[in-house]
């Protein structure tokens, strides 16, 4: 596709996305528009009055705030909301890097009662005890998607109605008490983002938070899509692309910035988690 959808937000910085049907019949009972997984820009700001199709979200790292009806919510991993045509909405990242967030949009005479039986129709975001779980299908969506054939038009809607059940399934109630396994987990993240700039390993995280690393490593297997060390590494790793791009720093600047012993050890680390080497990166590699 040559050109993104005019309501694709341009502020991000990185995402794999998944057009299907962005005509989709307006008798189905489900039909995905579109979907797909983006780490947004620190600056991040959506303001809609209206959208054409019914949307998900799920923040899987990082911060923000959502206004649903010009209710605030607050934005953090493993909170899910919805937004549909009469549902003004506004979303803003609140991390120093932007809020990495899976997204699927669809359309059709069912998408209220399922939205309503999942929980998101409440009018305020929802908090899953499983982020895994529910990422895991969003990225079965997209597999089906790829081959946009006459079978995977009929799968994704089948897969969509899957996720929203694992939304409901996987929601803390309001009546129900969060885990302490998951209010730990949550601390723990949320130092790993405020403070990603002052740490180097996960045990600088775990004598932080007065546990153990191998806490921490199950805390993030049970209740997270990804590792505590990879989303450290992430944070890190990002912040040093955002200063070698915006900020026009070199390499050896950015290392230094970022504690590390030479800009080797640095260009290998960034390496790992953007495919290229520091030096290399331009403007229109990192979008």
């Amino acid at each position: 596709m040559n050109a993104e959808p005019k309501f694709i937000s341009r502020q991000t910085v990185d995402a794999r996305r998944f057009y299907l049907d962005l005509d989709p019949p307006t008798d189905a009972g489900l039909a995905v528009v579109c979907g797909g997984v983006e780490r947004v820009h620190p600056n991040y700001y959506i303001d809609r009055k209206t959208f054409p199709y019914f949307g998900v979200e799920l923040v899987a790292e990082g911060s923000g705030t959502v206004w649903l009806n010009d209710q605030e919510h607050s934005l953090s991993p493993g909170t899910a909301f919805a937004y549909g045509p009469s549902v003004p909405h506004r979303i803003r990242n609140d991390s120093a890097i932007g809020m990495r967030k899976y997204y699927l949009d669809f359309v059709g005479t069912e998408s209220v009662s399922l939205l309503s039986s999942s929980g998101l129709l409440s009018g305020r975001p929802v908090v899953l005890q499983s982020i895994i779980e529910v990422a895991e299908l969003w990225d079965s969506i997209a597999r089906e998607a790829i081959h946009h054939s006459a079978i995977s038009i009929k799968i994704c809607p089948l897969l969509t109605r899957i996720l929203l059940l694992k939304v409901q399934q996987r929601t803390v109630s309001e009546g129900d008490r969060i885990t302490e396994g998951f209010r730990t987990y949550d601390k723990v993240r949320k130092y790993i983002e405020e403070r990603f700039l002052e740490i180097s390993t996960i045990e600088d995280v775990a004598e932080a938070c007065g546990i153990s690393a191998t806490h921490v490593s199950r805390l993030f297997k049970r209740y997270s899509d990804t590792s505590a060390s990879l989303v450290l590494r992430r944070k890190r790793m990002h912040f040093a692309a955002q200063l070698l791009i915006e900020d026009r720093l070199m390499v050896r600047e950015v290392a230094e910035r970022l504690g590390f012993a030479d800009q080797f050890q640095f260009s290998r680390a960034f390496k790992q988690i953007h495919g290229i080497a520091p030096s290399k990166l331009k403007l229109d590699d990192y979008r």
